[in-house]
């Protein structure tokens, strides 16, 4: 990634939310940055420990922390780590909010998946696109990214969720998954045929590639989640995000199933 205007990012409502960056990266409102932060080490890391190492990471030639103070931003000891599950990860979206610079690195979600809520957001294209969610998913793994925001940027991201109303959107900390900082920005998921589906229970068995960076403690991560509707139920099933793509799933699922409850997707602290 080089750095350029996130207005030029590939961004289509139709294809929502992709493409997604494939390394670390600044947003800003009118400034794309890439950051360099790739640690080699696979030990856990606490958020304070994550803070010291992230203060370091270089982006335009200088170290994170000197970058934000050098541009009147809040440092990471101001920020708290967020989920961007969806629209908020990619980086035209992120930008139009103006929400001044935020960090963002990639990493791994372990048993929880991104899926879609089964709800429609007809600003930007009708009929609408269709917001991304968390939920359990036994051996399951897979990309996404972290943001570092502060308090008032993270509250303006739910309220742009929630059509700056009073919404169903709000944000939890998950109590269950696991959160790793990925270096393979190439890591696959594992493919729709590893699925295995009982009748009650959905399950993955396809081996896990091991950890290429440190253990983060998810119980301390903040991801926004659809508190009415929950996530869309395919008759007891998960649609995955990196199977089935924004069209296809508006196109051949949406209104012919239920409602998954977010109390029964996901447990929060």
């Amino acid at each position: 990634m080089d750095k350029m205007r996130p207005s030029m990012w590939q961004y289509t409502p139709n294809n929502s939310p992709l493409p997604l960056p494939k390394q670390p990266f600044i947003c800003g409102d009118s400034n794309l940055y890439p950051l360099e932060f790739s640690p080699d080490s696979t030990a856990a890391l606490t958020f304070n420990e994550l803070n010291k190492s992230l203060a370091l990471a270089e982006v335009d030639g200088e170290g994170l922390n000197e970058f934000l103070i050098a541009r009147a931003a809040p440092t990471l000891a101001d920020r708290l780590p967020i989920l961007l599950l969806g629209e908020l990860a990619n980086p035209f979206q992120l930008s139009r909010l103006k929400l001044g610079l935020i960090p963002v690195i990639n990493v791994r979600l372990q048993n929880l998946c991104r899926t879609y809520a089964d709800s429609l957001d007809s600003r930007m294209i009708r009929p609408g696109i269709h917001h991304i969610t968390l939920a359990r998913s036994e051996g399951w793994w897979e990309l996404t990214h972290l943001a570092f925001a502060t308090l008032p940027q993270i509250k303006k991201m739910i309220e742009w969720l929630n059509n700056r109303q009073h919404g169903d959107w709000r944000p939890v900390k998950p109590n269950e998954g696991t959160l790793l900082i990925e270096n393979n920005s190439l890591l696959p998921p594992p493919p729709f045929e590893s699925l295995n589906w009982d009748g009650n229970n959905e399950t993955c068995s396809a081996e896990e590639p091991p950890p290429s960076g440190p253990q983060l403690d998810i119980t301390k991560v903040i991801v926004p989640i659809h508190t009415k509707h929950g996530c869309y139920d395919n008759r007891g099933r998960l649609i995955r995000c990196v199977h089935v793509g924004q069209r296809e799933f508006h196109a051949n699922y949406f209104r012919r199933g239920s409602s998954k409850r977010w109390q029964d997707i996901l447990r929060i602290v």
